[in-house]
């Protein structure tokens, strides 16, 4: 039995490959079918390491790779679990433009929640625009920026963060330059309003890549899980670059960024 198995295993791969990577295939398989589901536990590692005949230390190896994956977690006293797969987020073009009614940010938006199920983490300080910074916000080196520090939480989890600097000639001695009015109704746009400053273009550039340790930490993902990372800026009507996030950082699998290009007036 064991060996038939070892033996579709190397069916299903094509190639010879180490023997952990054969059994995170086939788990991965039997979580994507269903035959594992969310919250399920999984068989411990004796019994896994009998059934695939190998050893504990080759089992170790295969759950490791699913649980770089986010595929699955160990927790004490409850074993190894599936874990469940977060819901795919679209985050459409037009997520910036004010909407009337209760309160929301392009964040809320996105996600798809209410006001009451966000929350944010926040720290701010001070600092000087470094050489990068200074490119992205065409000033010069050394202007004085407040550095905000965001993690967004949608139901207690964590699922995107960034850091938003403005400048703090706009901010110094302002409610925007104060974390107690963090979230902030209507986002960025509504705090530059509040500031008279009419925000008339956000660009965005965005780029892709493996999380860095911090990031897979704060967003509780696993290491083989690509992040979405990408810059902001808000442009006041005068063409004055008044904030940058950067980078922004979300889980990749799970997000689509959706682009509407309209070719005729």
């Amino acid at each position: 039995m064991c060996t038939e198995r070892a033996r579709s295993l190397e069916t299903v791969v094509g190639v010879a490959q180490p023997e952990y990577l054969r059994i995170a295939h086939e788990l991965r398989r039997r979580i994507s079918s269903g035959e594992f589901r969310a919250g399920d536990r999984l068989p411990t590692l004796p019994e896994l390491s009998e059934a695939y005949a190998v050893s504990e230390t080759t089992m170790r190896n295969a759950l490791a790779q699913l649980r770089n994956e986010g595929l699955i977690e160990t927790r004490a006293r409850a074993g190894t679990l599936v874990r469940a797969t977060p819901p795919v987020h679209r985050m459409a073009a037009d997520r910036y433009r004010n909407e009337p009614g209760a309160p929301s940010t392009p964040y809320t938006r996105d996600q798809g929640i209410g006001w009451s199920e966000y929350r944010l983490d926040k720290r701010f300080e001070r600092l000087d625009a470094t050489p990068e910074l200074a490119a992205l916000f065409e000033c010069e080196v050394g202007e004085r920026l407040l550095a905000r520090h965001f993690v967004f939480h949608d139901n207690d989890n964590p699922t995107q963060m960034s850091t938003s600097y403005v400048r703090w000639s706009d901010v110094e001695g302002t409610p925007v330059a104060d974390p107690i009015h963090e979230p902030w109704p209507g986002g960025t746009r509504a705090q530059m309003s509040s500031l008279g400053i009419r925000v008339t273009r956000i660009t965005e550039s965005f780029t892709s890549g493996m999380p860095t340790e911090r990031e897979a930490k704060t967003l509780r993902i696993g290491s083989g899980v690509p992040v979405l990372r990408y810059t902001r800026r808000h442009l006041a009507d005068n063409g004055r670059i008044v904030e940058v996030a950067y980078p922004i950082v979300r889980r990749g699998d799970t997000t689509v960024v959706d682009f509407v290009i309209n070719l005729e007036d």
